[in-house]
This record gives C-alpha cells, sequence and structure tokens, in this order.
C-alpha cells in the first residue's frame, strides 16, 4: 500500500538501534570508540549515536549502501573480518540486549545534509504515518518539515522513509547547536502561523510520533 515518488538510485541506507544493557553502556562505547574503525573500511557509516533523551542505554547507527548486493558483499565480508569478529563482535554480544534494523531511502526532494560545525546536538523523530504511503500523506508531510525549516533555528540533515521494517514510518534527523537552541526554537516554531497550519494539515495522516535526543560518538562522521 506503500506508494508514491521513489527516489532516483538504488542508494538506501540502513539504521540500526541497539538497547545495551545499562550497566555495559560506558563499557560498550569504550569499545566502539577503539574499534569501530574495523567496520568502517567496509562501508560508509554515516554516523553513530548514543541517545541522551527520549530513551536510554541505545545507540543508533546509519550505513549507506550504494545497492543490496553491496550489503550482501559487505556482509559477507564482515563475517570473515577475524579482528572485526574478535575484537568487536564477539564482546560486544554480551553487552546487547536487542537489536533492530530498518532499510529506508531518503525522500526523493531531500539531501543527506552536514551540520554547519561540529559539537552541536542531534533530534531523530520518528513519525508512524496512516497506510498508504507517500501518495497520501507525501506534500502534507512536506510541507511541515519546510515550515520547521523556514524558522531557521534548526538544521534538516535528512528525511528517510522506511522500505523494510514498520511501513509507513518516516525518521527525520535534525541538528541544533544544543538542547538549549533547539528549546527556545521549538518555542518560537509555536507561534509561527506558517508552522501551526502546515502541522494542523499533516497531522491529519498522523499515527505516532517518537522523537530522541541524540549525541554523536567520537568517531561518527556526523558530529
Amino acid at each position: 500500500l506503500a506508494t508514491g515518488p521513489r527516489q532516483n538510485d538504488s542508494v538506501f541506507y540502513e539504521i540500526r538501534t541497539y538497547d545495551i544493557k545499562p550497566s555495559k553502556m560506558k563499557e560498550f562505547v569504550e569499545m566502539a570508540n577503539k574499534y569501530f574503525h574495523l567496520r568502517m573500511t567496509h562501508s560508509e557509516l554515516v554516523g553513530l549515536w548514543s541517545a541522551e533523551l527520549g530513551a536510554m542505554n541505545k545507540v543508533v547507527h546509519i550505513w549507506k549502501y550504494d545497492d543490496f548486493a553491496h550489503r550482501t558483499a559487505v556482509r559477507q565480508a564482515l563475517a570473515s573480518d577475524k579482528d572485526w569478529q574478535g575484537k568487536f563482535i564477539a564482546p560486544a554480544l554480551s553487552m546487547i540486549e536487542k537489536q533492530h534494523n530498518e532499510v529506508a531511502y531518503l525522500v526523493p526532494w531531500c539531501q543527506l545534509g552536514k551540520p554547519p560545525k561540529e559539537g552541536g546536538v542531534y533530534e531523530w523523530v520518528t513519525f508512524q504515518m496512516k497506510p498508504g504511503g507517500p501518495a497520501l500523506w507525501g506534500d502534507a508531510f512536506r510541507a511541515a518539515i519546510s515550515a520547521h525549516i523556514n524558522t531557521g533555528y534548526t538544521k534538516l540533515i535528512g528525511v528517510f522513509h522506511t522500505e523494510y521494517g514498520l511501513l509507513n514510518t518516516v525518521h527525520v534527523m535534525w541538528w541544533n547547536e544544543s538542547p538549549d537552541h533547539r528549546a527556545a526554537g521549538r518555542h518560537r516554531a509555536h507561534e509561527d502561523a506558517r508552522v501551526v497550519a502546515a502541522v494542523r494539515d499533516s497531522v491529519r495522516f498522523l499515527e505516532s510520533q517518537q522523537n530522541m535526543l541524540l549525541i554523536p560518538l567520537q568517531f561518527s562522521p556526523l558530529k
């Protein structure tokens, strides 16, 4: 049932979310900082973050692939990489409580962005939309995102629409200088008639919404 404008090429993003045992979160982050460069030699990491608000003991990482054959080749290479398997995977398995992955495409009207500087925070907002796909809610959703961009208080990094995972899910990633800067901008946006009108139109198609404040790990390409 998910229909509408489709991406122009085969590039997709795998969004992986790990729930870490609370007692192991610090150790997991330290180990990732030490060994994740081994994983990054196999395919492009967009970013890796730990959740600060909206969830606890959770990490989110996003990988870019040229197509599904590319991902298959990478997974096969990782399985044969003794350094990666021995130094990270083997000890990490005992630290992870749950794993979840999704395949998503950037929406056709969005390019993957970068923050204007390092040192900020990322907001990861997940929208569960009504069945029907972008053909039903795409224009209204885009208008709501554009209205927030036009306020100028936040920077759009990417809008991802799921292909595998829970369908009709859209993840939107924003960058802000700080949590306080984000809060002040949100207050201004709530008083902006353009934002209010666009959001009122888009929520007709919304089932649920959840967000997390994410902090990039030291080696994350998006910082």
